[in-house]
């Protein structure tokens, strides 16, 4: 690479953090909460439902998975997009869709329709993450990358758990419809702010040159500099060696990192989702009220904004693969251990906090290392790929609760069970580790 031509990263990474790049982290904070509000929506509204339309509780299992399935097909298929036409026109196009859908569940007359709209909002649910992450890591400096984006990420956990105290307030008040609405309004009135206050993708702009002069401008604002006269900026050179995003996720020995990294995805949202959707039904069969129920359940996701901004300060120091394998052993020990705890209130709850700590703590930071292993003309379409494989394991997750319960025998044999695919997917994520240590011991010889 010649003097004229520079990297937007390596600006990026010699540059002061700059107000700009806040701006890009607060904004795609506050779009993931939405996310993460909308993805909870239809389980706080479920009890209503059940009520409102005389059904069973069976019959709303087809809506939970639909709008599951459709988070998988929106991740699958927004990736790709989003590599080609950019990130902020695809998460923009994305959260409409949610917004739309979510206000059209409002004047669902049946279940049937509901499921059919839940499924239509989940597909824009599944860009919306993806393209999130992706344009706050290529905004973030390495030095700080897994601390800023886990922090903006955070907010997806933060959504879910927003759900039920935005629930407990609005429900008794104006019913599940006026819950949706609420839920449907506020990603429509972010739309404007993000149009004209979220910049697109400098990683992106680098390779359009249809973009350089803005491209220039967003990178004045960051570094301050402002000698571009004779400097091509570039966002990745192995863009012009593999053209096809999907491609390059399986280019250069990128295979197994890539399907050891969908494995670690499906296990650890097959567990997340699981225990999301039967812990509450656990908890109230052992004898527990609802508030306290609720309480426990809680620490599922507020454990995981902590640990995932715990996590993420180590892995700004000694890296992704030195934590995140010891981390999800540690959840397989935590899960295995909460069914001992079923007869102590204080106990379960800190058990529960502990598998939230680790286990979201680790999701949280699994798609920003996702971020980091491809380059970047395929970055949206790796991370979005790698949330697809997620999304199936907590459709199985999901739908598999009530069977594992029965086939386990137990309460501590159902934990002990579950506790498998976390110790999986640690084994996949250190395998994953060994692989990029070794291709870096090759690149130095």
């Amino acid at each position: 690479m010649n003097s004229s031509t520079q990297r937007v990263s390596d600006i990026i990474d010699d540059s002061p953090i700059s107000g700009l790049q806040f701006r890009v982290l607060i904004l795609c904070f506050l779009v993931v909460v939405l996310d993460g509000f909308d993805t909870a929506a239809i389980g706080y509204i479920a009890p209503e439902l059940i009520q409102d339309w005389g059904i069973e509780r069976g019959q709303l299992a087809p809506a939970f998975a639909a709008g599951l399935f459709g988070m998988l097909v929106g991740s699958f298929a927004f990736g790709p997009v989003a590599d080609r036409k950019g990130r902020k026109i695809v998460l923009l196009i994305s959260l409409l869709i949610v917004a739309l859908g979510t206000l059209a569940c409002v004047l669902a007359p049946s279940i049937e329709v509901l499921t059919v709209l839940r499924f239509f909002t989940g597909i824009g649910l599944g860009g919306v993450l993806p393209n999130s992450i992706t344009l706050c890591s290529e905004y973030a400096p390495a030095r700080r990358r897994m601390l800023l984006v886990t922090l903006s990420y955070s907010g997806f956990t933060l959504g879910l758990a927003l759900g039920g105290w935005v629930a407990g307030i609005l429900l008794p008040l104006v019913g599940w419809k006026g819950l949706l609405v609420f839920g449907g309004v506020a990603p429509l009135l972010l739309l404007p702010v993000l149009y004209v206050a979220l910049p697109e993708s400098t990683c992106f702009m680098a390779n359009k040159p249809a973009h350089t002069e803005k491209l220039r401008a967003i990178l004045t604002r960051i570094s301050g500099r402002r000698d571009w006269e004779g400097v091509t900026l570039v966002g990745d050179t192995s863009q012009r060696e593999v053209r096809s995003p999907a491609a390059a996720l399986f280019a250069e020995g990128q295979a197994s990192r890539t399907l050891l990294l969908w494995l670690t995805f499906f296990c650890c949202l097959f567990v997340f989702y699981l225990l999301t959707s039967w812990l509450p039904t656990i908890l109230r069969s052992s004898g527990y009220g609802t508030a306290e129920t609720s309480n426990i359940a809680a620490m599922i996701p507020f454990g995981g904004v902590i640990g995932g901004i715990v996590m993420a300060l180590l892995m700004d120091r000694i890296g992704a693969h030195r934590v995140l394998p010891p981390l999800c052993l540690f959840a397989a020990i935590a899960l295995a251990l909460t069914g001992t705890q079923l007869g102590s209130g204080f106990g379960l709850l800190l058990m529960v906090f502990l598998v939230g700590f680790t286990l979201t703590g680790a999701l949280n930071n699994l798609s920003i290392l996702a971020a980091t292993l491809y380059p970047t003309h395929a970055r949206a379409t790796g991370v979005s790929w790698a949330l697809s494989a997620g999304r199936a394991g907590s459709i199985i997750g999901s739908m598999l609760g009530a069977w594992l319960f029965g086939i386990a025998g137990g309460l501590q044999e159902f934990f002990l069970w579950i506790a498998l695919p976390a110790l999986v997917a640690s084994l996949a994520l250190f395998l994953m580790g060994m692989g990029l240590r070794t291709a870096r011991s090759a690149l130095q010889e």
